[in-house]
């Protein structure tokens, strides 16, 4: 639990970094020469890179890069897939056996893979990126939305309101997508983390985020190349790309089980001790 605990703390401090990163006295982009690969010190916390720029500026400028494209692509895909997926699963037939060949079709690439082509088609840049992720990850939320939504259909309550007349785009908002959000909630919670791991490999790669703009895969891939006179150019940024998805990750479980009934009983029947 109290790693639990850690984990929102750390995520809030990621989601406060990204949002105030433009309004801190940050100097991410000056060039500082007699810096250059300056190892960690009072005045510089995480010492410099190899053009004499603080890596702590560009560090917490890295963070705001993968939490606006982790929230842009989760958001994106948490909707466009949710309204597929419920929608065709509702209808059923033809629109349903459609979404389930496209889905097939995706699933049928690794989603890097597919991605790393996607972005290297449309070019380097964050809104190319952002766009060639969310084209990968609406596809689970399709395929999750799908069949929770053939297990939840055929309700009394929803069939009571298929007798009544009511329009299906009113069942599907109100009396589907109550019913389905949890599960799709924590998908979302752990797509953040896979988001910002995708992220931080195109931006490895050259494809994602272009200089000057930080971001923590471009950091490890500058600081690759002094890895032994200059360790924390590599050391600071992975370690931040840990921390995060391991909190994300841990965030996602405590949500799991604060959503699973199941959990829920057990946990009351032994008084906690779960």
């Amino acid at each position: 639990m109290r790693w639990r605990s850690a984990s929102v703390i750390i995520l809030l401090c990621w989601a406060l970094v990204a949002l105030s990163a433009p309004w801190l006295p940050l100097q991410p982009y000056d060039i500082a020469l007699e810096n250059i690969l300056q190892p960690p010190e009072p005045q510089l916390w995480l010492g410099a890179d190899d053009l004499g720029r603080p890596v702590l500026d560009r560090l917490l400028m890295g963070a705001r890069t993968s939490f606006w494209v982790a929230c842009w692509v989760v958001s994106l895909s948490l909707l466009i897939g949710t309204l597929f997926g419920a929608v065709a699963a509702y209808r059923g037939g033809i629109w349903d056996r459609a979404l389930v060949l496209v889905i097939d079709i995706f699933m049928a690439f690794p989603g890097i893979l597919l991605a790393i082509a996607l972005a290297g088609l449309l070019g380097p840049g964050i809104d190319n990126l952002v766009f060639a992720l969310t084209l990968v990850g609406w596809v689970g939320f399709a395929r999750l939305a799908r069949a929770q939504v053939l297990s939840v259909k055929q309700r009394d309550h929803v069939l009571a309101a298929q007798a009544l007349g009511t329009r299906p785009r009113r069942i599907v908002t109100r009396h589907l997508l109550p019913l389905i959000s949890a599960p799709l909630v924590v998908e979302a919670t752990f797509g953040i983390a896979g988001v910002v791991v995708a992220e931080s490999g195109l931006s490895f790669l050259g494809l994602g985020v272009q200089p000057p703009e930080a971001s923590w895969g471009s950091m490890i891939r500058d600081g690759v190349r002094y890895l032994l006179v200059a360790p924390h150019l590599v050391i600071a940024p992975g370690a931040a790309l840990f921390i995060v998805v391991m909190s994300v990750n841990l965030l996602g479980d405590r949500l799991r089980d604060w959503l699973d009934v199941r959990t829920v009983r057990s946990t009351r029947l032994t008084g906690g001790a779960v």
